[in-house]
């Protein structure tokens, strides 16, 4: 602002703030007046340019689905701790959580949520899933399971997959034969412990698999409420779910 002083008083005969004061009016702003600036410059964009914030397509995503998928993660941002008392997090620090629905078509976050940095993921998985519809896909990390909240989906017809606990107690239903290499395992299972059989009572998929991270071979397990897919299908879309690591890197 400061750089276009002439512009500002030509406009509204505005005198640019100083950095000073603009932290402290925003430090008591309400954060209403951000959420209305940022959704009347959107529409003025895509008035001026309607491809404007459809995104494009993740260059990684997998081609065999046709469906919708979601991709579910938070990242962890830094923060003044002497300016924004809410986020203080440790004794001289500060930080907020981002949690973040990205949809993998577009490329373009669905739902954000930003909380303190000490709220666990898993507490805001129902925030993140609210409007996901009927035969769309999610994909999360282990963070984000939590049985019940999982079995909710299967009942509303929504697909999921993410890695699972390493904890997990479960009863082996019947095993799959893949002729892929890279698939270890290909198990139908059934929670075992009693709080989580009562809350996720039907069978589940879990797949173990050789999967490439960071150009090293790693042996993962995956967890999903599809039974019909190929094994090598699940692991795609958990690879797939990496592509919001990407945003993130991009964002910050």
């Amino acid at each position: 602002l400061s750089n276009h002083k002439s512009v500002l008083t030509e406009m509204r005969r505005a005198v640019p703030p100083s950095r000073n004061g603009l932290s402290h009016a925003n430090k008591s702003r309400n954060s209403d007046m951000a959420e209305a600036l940022f959704w009347q410059v959107f529409e003025h964009l895509q008035g001026i340019y309607p491809e404007f914030g459809v995104g494009k397509k993740y260059k990684a995503f997998p081609k065999r689905f046709k469906r919708v998928i979601h991709v579910l993660d938070s990242s962890t941002i830094q923060l003044v701790s002497n300016c924004i008392d809410w986020a203080k997090h440790r004794r001289r620090k500060a930080a907020a959580k981002l949690h973040l629905r990205l949809n993998l078509a577009s490329f373009l976050p669905g739902f954000v949520l930003v909380k303190e940095a000490s709220t666990h993921d898993s507490t805001e998985a129902r925030m993140l899933c609210r409007d996901i519809k009927p035969g769309e896909i999610t994909l999360f990390d282990k963070a984000y399971v939590d049985f019940k909240h999982l079995y909710e989906l299967d009942q509303n017809d929504i697909f999921w997959v993410t890695r699972s606990k390493d904890n997990m107690a479960y009863d082996v239903i019947k095993t799959k034969r893949s002729k892929v290499p890279t698939i270890l395992k290909d198990e139908f299972i059934r929670l075992t412990v009693s709080q989580s059989k009562q809350d996720y009572p039907k069978v589940m998929r879990l797949v173990t698999a050789r999967v490439e991270v960071d150009g090293e071979i790693k042996t993962m397990t995956f967890l999903s409420n599809n039974l019909e897919w190929a094994a090598s299908s699940i692991c795609d879309l958990c690879k797939a779910r990496w592509a919001i690591e990407v945003f993130f890197k991009q964002l910050k």
